[in-house]
Parts: C-alpha cells; structure tokens; sequence
C-alpha cells in the first residue's frame, strides 16, 4: 500500500487527475472520521480536507519518503489543516484552543488506530468473501477466541469439521490478506 501511495503521489506531483482522484478515493471516509473526530464539525472537516488535497495538488505540501510512511504525512497535513482552521473560527469566536491540545499530543495513537481500522476494513472484505459456515468457524475462532473444541461443542459441529472448516476458511484468505502484511 505504501508504494501504491507513493506511486499516486509522483504521478499528481505531474498533474495528474486521475492519481488525485484515487487518492481522494482511497483515504476520503478515513480521513474525513479523523477530520470529523478533531473538528466535531461536519463543515469544518469537509472544508480541511478539500484544504489538504487542494495543498496535495499544488503542491505545496511535499512528502519525502525518507522521513516515513505516506499516510502518516497526510494526517499529518490533515491534522494541522484541521487546527489552522479551527484557530481561525477561535479567532473570532474566541473559543478555547485547549480543547484541542489532546489532538496535538496523540497524533502516534490517531494514525496507530487509523491504519487499524482500514485493516479490519480489508479484514471484514476478506472475511466476507468466505462461505457462511466459515464466516462463523473464523468469527468463533479469531475474534471471539474460542478453541476449536469450544466451537464444536457450541455448534453440535463434530471437531474434524470444525477444524476443515477453519482450516479451508484460511486457505482462502490467505492470498487476500498476503499483500497486507507479506503473508499470515
């Protein structure tokens, strides 16, 4: 994914349309909950993140792949598009910023829960996929965290199925989830 990024950042860095259109597309409900989540304003984010594809676009913000990873960098740009706006509105309604000092401090568990929460995405994708008695073998299993003996005896499914079952449901999840981590 990173180089993926990386890649769409070079191609709108020669003003292309397109590359900024995938980008939109692949961080717009992510980084708006990020956005939304600092702002508690629904204007107020939308009008950020325009700020920061608009800045992505012209060019004025520029990403250097030696300093880290893409994603941090535009919640980065994101964040700090978010405060300006919000020292702006304070400005004239003289608002307290302190209410958003713990937004400034937590920027390592933000983009920590940001990538989270786009892996359980692809995870649920994934998931989805299977057959509904593997959907609820692999449910039990990896995020309830029964045994497969627990599972067995919960669904009157004898243990030899239980474990075809699981074993079959990772087979098949296994390379559309190798890409996101290089296997499992």
């Amino acid at each position: 994914m990173q180089n993926k990024d990386s890649l769409l950042y070079e191609r709108i860095r020669k003003k292309d349309k397109t590359a900024l259109e995938e980008l939109y597309d692949r961080y717009e409900k992510i980084l708006y909950s990020f956005l939304l989540k600092i702002t508690n304003d629904h204007d107020t984010a939308e009008e950020a993140m325009q700020d920061v594809f608009i800045k992505i676009w012209q060019g004025t913000g520029i990403y250097d792949e030696s300093k880290g990873k893409f994603r941090s960098w535009l919640f980065t740009i994101a964040r700090n598009k978010a405060l300006d706006i919000i020292r702006k509105q304070q400005r004239t309604q003289s608002a307290p910023i302190e209410d958003v000092e713990p937004f400034l401090q937590s920027n390592d568990s933000t983009e920590k829960e940001t990538e989270w929460k786009e892996e359980q995405s692809v995870i649920r994708e994934a998931v989805s996929t299977l057959s509904d008695d593997q959907k609820k073998m692999v449910h039990y299993m990896y995020f309830k965290g029964y045994t497969q003996q627990k599972i067995a005896d919960l669904t009157g499914i004898p243990l030899g199925t239980v474990k075809g079952r699981i074993r079959l449901a990772l087979k098949k999840l296994k390379p559309l989830l190798a890409d996101r981590r290089g296997s499992i």
